[in-house]
């Protein structure tokens, strides 16, 4: 009987190769490109922005038309401000009411979603500012390569070994 050490070991191994598989040619692309938080970002716009759709559609059904149909006497701006020559129509209203759903959209949406991102985002700068302030920078990967390497140079020329459990 294998130990459960071994079925883990196994087991691990068999996931490191099913990893390397995925990783290569059109699959290990596809992964990358699925698993990049632009694509998860651009999904969850998508997915909020139907539902503001959803919401500005009922702000407008419910409340602007009712309020046009008070002003203008129709709640339907398609048939308002139209122009008719052979066959064909223009509707100014219908162009109106596009305009003025797609302002309570976009006021939507900034006010909603905007605004409060860049406000939180400024908190967060604000206060990770001070933090920064407080802590050393720390180097780049190039120039921690750099100092390990003259780490090196130096015990080389003092004539020391290096072992692994120094770094």
């Amino acid at each position: 009987m294998a130990s459960s050490h071994d079925m883990s070991a196994k087991a691990m191994n068999a996931s490191h190769q099913l990893a390397a598989l995925t990783d290569k040619g059109p699959l290990g692309g596809f992964k990358k490109f699925i698993s990049r938080g632009s694509m998860v970002d651009m999904a969850v716009g998508v997915v909020m922005g139907s539902a503001v759709t959803a919401v500005v559609n009922s702000i407008v059904k419910s409340f602007i038309s009712p309020l046009i149909a008070m002003i203008f006497g129709k709640a339907d701006l398609s048939k308002l401000l139209t122009i008719e020559y052979n066959n064909a129509t223009i509707s100014f209203g219908a162009i109106l009411g596009e305009i003025i759903n797609f302002l309570i959209i976009a006021a939507a949406v900034y006010f909603c979603i905007i605004l409060p991102i860049n406000k939180l985002r400024d908190m967060t700068r604000a206060a990770s500012g001070v933090e920064e302030e407080e802590s050393p920078a720390e180097p780049s990967p190039e120039e921690q390569t750099v100092i390990l390497l003259q780490e090196i140079r130096d015990q080389l020329n003092n004539g020391s070994r290096i072992t692994p459990s120094q770094h």
